[in-house]
């Protein structure tokens, strides 16, 4: 794990560990910031403790806490995993905020870090991101930021309430990335001057 922090100008990504366990919890325990997520809801600090164990254990993962560059709360977090460097590839999942950031440049500017981070110091050719079909909010978003749609994989997964997801792939390869680089900083100002 690269123990150096991704930084930017609204937030940095630093290496998860334990210790963030009791910041992200409220985030977590937010029945609607959790709603997509395909592992259960943490119910204490201590099983949020477990969970964030279990994720850094992974060695093909990459795990960040988001954090505030103006004060250092932790507002969210966000990995990279199933990470493959032979094969220059990985997914970006994950990925969760407090529901007082949704709507502000954060979610944006951890993509912008975590993406460059995947490209430019890992040199992977190509990135990964899945979906539920039903979160219609997240399909817009990536498509929006240029990613291409490739494909659905049907009853992919097990829903929280026990219902079968489809879910939706979209990826980044490297020479795109520039062309996203550019739609993610001009998403970046636009929040920070709304």
């Amino acid at each position: 794990m690269n123990n150096n922090a991704l930084v930017g100008s609204e937030v940095r990504l630093v290496p998860l560990s334990t210790d963030h366990a009791e910041a992200l919890f409220p985030a977590a325990s937010d029945p609607e910031v959790w709603r997509w997520m395909p592992r259960p809801r943490p119910e204490s600090v201590t099983q949020m403790r477990a969970m964030l164990s279990q994720m850094i254990a992974d060695p093909a993962r990459r795990c960040f806490a988001v954090q505030c560059c103006d004060d250092g709360t932790v507002i969210g977090s966000t990995s990279l995993y199933d990470l493959d460097l032979d094969e220059s590839r990985a997914e970006v999942g994950a990925t969760w905020f407090d529901r007082s950031c949704w709507g502000g440049p954060y979610n944006a500017e951890s993509k912008l870090l975590l993406f460059g981070h995947a490209f430019d110091d890992l040199r992977l050719a190509r990135l990964a991101l899945r979906t539920d079909n039903l979160n219609v909010r997240s399909q817009h978003a990536l498509a929006r930021l240029g990613l291409v749609y490739e494909g659905t994989l049907r009853s992919h997964m097990r829903r929280q309430d026990g219902t079968r997801r489809d879910s939706l792939y979209y990826s980044l390869l490297a020479d795109e990335w520039p062309t996203v680089r550019n739609k993610l900083r001009t998403r970046i100002a636009a929040k920070r001057t709304a």
